[in-house]
């Protein structure tokens, strides 16, 4: 009777592998191991992929908000000018600083808008690189595996 202990070495020379649960696989158990390894990266990309597309979902409608409450800031600064009469000129000076205050603010954050969105983009181009890194690499494995399902076939037939 042959254990796996002693069916081991032809086995292995063989392309054939015992895994910790004595069954017999085709891929060696490192390589098992960092295929299931890259299924877990891949899976938690794809997740932060998700949450990032959250984020910047929420950051385009926060400043969309913000761009909303200067438009609104502009026309209380158009209706200035209905009250100009009523109005001394401190007044009408603090109003005007008001406005300037607001456009520079929306100034402001239009281009802190633009460079987060291109840092943005940036990281996206990374994550895409990446995950065709890491589709090249599963192709690879497949195509390991398919050799090695094709010569334990040749094997089995030759016996």
């Amino acid at each position: 009777v042959l254990t796996p202990v002693m069916a081991k070495d032809p086995l292995a020379e063989a392309g054939l592998h015992y895994d910790e649960l004595n069954k017999l696989r085709i891929l060696e158990p490192d390589v098992g191991q960092k295929t299931t390894e890259l299924k877990e990266e891949c899976k938690d990309f794809v997740d932060k992929i998700g949450q990032f597309q959250k984020i910047v979902g929420g950051l385009i409608e926060m400043v969309d908000e913000l761009a909303k409450e200067a438009e609104k800031e502009k026309m209380k600064v158009c209706t200035v000018n209905t009250f100009k009469m009523t109005l001394n000129r401190c007044d009408m000076l603090l109003i005007i600083l008001q406005a300037i205050g607001a456009r520079n603010l929306l100034k402001s954050v239009a281009k802190q808008r633009e460079a987060q969105q291109q840092q943005l983009q940036a990281l996206i181009a990374e994550k895409k690189m990446q995950l065709e890194r890491y589709r090249i690499e599963y192709e690879a494995l497949c195509k390991v595996e398919a050799e090695q399902n094709e010569f334990i076939d040749q094997f089995i037939l030759q016996k």
